[in-house]
């Protein structure tokens, strides 16, 4: 089953513990890419959640964000670390006494500062694990957003793969009226211009003519990619790389088509193709 590379997840969780949420946004890249934010103090839960992802996610921008709040029982007062908010304020006294125009010092965003509350630091070990079951459950949520969406995807690639496999079918059938159609008129045209010609170069000229409009191999080639298109979509794992590179050369092989062709039927059929085949890109852009 294919996947996207775009999905979103949120769950959230409280115990006595605490309470914590977590949010996980997946999008295009080329690779796998993760970006973990959470607390200073659960930062040696860092490596277990990267484990988590890289073992259910093979490619995409990973955004992963933990939220946590540890219950507190609430005694009338701030802990406080007076001695790191007399640093801070003397640091910032200092500072303000350099400046032309000082600025008043903010109660508020001295409290903010890292440290400045004492806290009691959770013990790691202890809220492991309703945290990493909060990770695995928003990780749930994205993975199904993910085959979701790529199930939509899968669906859209062979509509229109198979509507290339019509065309392809289209032209190779035209191509020997096409060719006879030419051959007429080229014909015609020689004997206006002569009453005598050598109808032995006239047949070669014809026969080179030929060779350089035959697009048959562009056709097989245009059919095996499609077949391959469509085997690889039932495949499971990551194919999105394998499958935009059978794009670049179904592409190579309609611009051929494009160059050879000395008949509109043919030109329109492969500005079809290459039509069918960007619209297949974008949505291959954003598979994993």
């Amino acid at each position: 089953m294919i996947k996207s590379m775009t999905a979103y997840g949120r769950a959230e969780h409280s115990g006595e513990w605490g309470e914590a949420s977590c949010e996980i946004r997946s999008v295009n890249h080329r690779y796998l890419e993760m970006s973990i934010r959470l607390p200073e103090e659960l930062r040696l839960l860092e490596q277990a959640i990267r484990d988590r992802l890289s073992k259910q996610l093979k490619r995409g921008k990973i955004d992963c964000n933990i939220r946590y709040d540890q219950r507190e029982n609430f005694t009338g007062t701030l802990p406080v670390n007076h001695d790191l908010l007399t640093k801070i304020l003397e640091t910032a006294e200092t500072t303000n006494a350099q400046l032309k125009t000082p600025a008043p010092i903010n109660p508020l965003e001295l409290l903010r500062w890292p440290g400045v509350l004492d806290r009691d630091v959770p013990d790691p070990e202890a809220i492991s694990g309703p945290l990493l079951e909060l990770v695995d459950e928003t990780l749930a949520a994205v993975i199904d957003t993910r085959q979701r969406e790529g199930e939509k995807t899968r669906t859209m690639i062979l509509d229109r793969s198979k509507a290339a496999k019509e065309i392809v079918a289209r032209v190779r059938g035209q191509m020997p009226t096409i060719l006879d159609g030419i051959r007429e008129k080229l014909t015609l045209r020689v004997q206006e211009l002569s009453a005598e010609f050598d109808n032995d170069r006239l047949e070669q000229e014809l026969l080179l003519l030929s060779q350089k409009m035959d697009v048959a191999e562009e056709m097989d080639r245009l059919d095996a990619h499609i077949d391959e298109v469509q085997r690889v979509l039932d495949q499971d794992g990551p194919v999105g790389r394998r499958l935009d590179f059978l794009m670049q050369e179904m592409n190579r092989e309609s611009n051929t088509l494009g160059s050879k062709s000395a008949h509109l039927d043919t030109t329109n059929s492969s500005v079809d193709l290459k039509v069918l085949i960007e619209q297949m890109r974008e949505q291959i852009q954003n598979i994993e």
